[in-house]
């Protein structure tokens, strides 16, 4: 892995925007550039310190269902990527910034909805269930547990926030509102399709890939494209399928680690309000932060 990245500074190219991971830069008018740095966000606020080797991570891992899920894959439906090499577009001095951590994608309309789909009960889901026997609106039936595999996968969506803003979650029914019937149809099932594939392509590495939330975009024909990052840990609950077990929070490949670590977190003598400025990360946990990553990507491409 290369030093520790956290905020890219290209000089080549405008600057489209900056994400809680991703620094994206307008290539012409048809493409973008978009840089994963090893920033990292915990109840939407940005860490100060950089998870070193995160960005080249996701980036692998996004690449590797890319092309297990697009085109060259299963072809379940077009996805962002040019197959143009990211170093290309940047000055020499600058490469040492893109190479391994970067994508060069197409310019999309992006969709204002996340594209949620549940194969288990945890997090969020877990608590509204407690409350009403249903997720995000759809009913579930009695007796499903923490951690419970659900009948079937569940599509819940969000309407995507602006940076340090929560996603909101909304029924399908407003997602038929904002963007219309056919639409909204061909984005909850083709997630279902692409979650279900991912499901069972992890379950032969021993990983369970208990939620995860997909993006899309429409090109200048108004072809509907899966774009952004791919199921990554910062976008999917990732299990250990040897140690899971229902009725309790399994131990995860994702950020979780760090999120239990912050809930503890003090700053000037009080626990943390879970707004910026975040804790300083000590170096243990930016270390087995950074080892529950790579642990991922390890099983993932065994």
């Amino acid at each position: 892995m290369t030093s520790a990245l956290h905020t890219s500074a290209l000089n080549s190219l405008p600057l489209l925007a900056r994400g809680k991971v991703r620094d994206n830069y307008a290539v012409g008018d048809d493409r973008i550039l978009m840089v994963a740095s090893d920033r990292i966000s915990a109840f939407d606020v940005i860490m100060g310190e950089p998870i070193p080797g995160k960005g080249e991570l996701l980036t692998q891992m996004a690449l590797f269902w890319f092309d297990k899920l697009g085109p060259k894959g299963l072809n379940i439906c077009p996805i962002h990527l040019t197959g143009d090499a990211p170093e290309s577009v940047v000055s020499a001095a600058e490469v040492a910034q893109v190479k391994g951590r970067s994508m060069l994608v197409k310019r999309l309309k992006p969709i204002p909805v996340e594209a949620v789909v549940r194969g288990y009960l945890a997090g969020s889901g877990w608590k509204e269930y407690q409350e009403s026997r249903s997720v995000c609106g759809v009913p579930l039936p009695e007796g499903l547990k923490n951690a419970s595999l659900l009948p079937e996968p569940i599509y819940t969506p969000a309407a995507k926030a602006a940076v340090g803003e929560h996603d909101e979650n909304i029924t399908f029914e407003q997602t038929v509102a904002m963007i219309g019937a056919d639409l909204a149809g061909r984005i909850r099932d083709i997630s279902i399709a692409l979650y279900k594939a991912a499901r069972d392509i992890a379950a032969t590495k021993g990983i369970i890939i208990a939620d995860t939330k997909f993006e899309f975009g429409l090109d200048t024909d108004g072809t509907l494209v899966l774009m952004d990052e791919v199921l990554t840990p910062d976008s999917s609950r990732y299990w250990p399928a040897d140690s899971y077990v229902e009725g309790a929070n399994p131990s995860s490949y994702d950020k979780q680690f760090l999120r239990d670590w912050l809930e503890t977190a003090q700053v000037n003598g009080q626990l943390w309000d879970k707004t910026a400025p975040a804790p300083r990360l000590p170096r243990e946990v930016i270390e087995k932060t950074a080892a529950k990553y790579q642990e991922a990507l390890q099983r993932l491409m065994a």
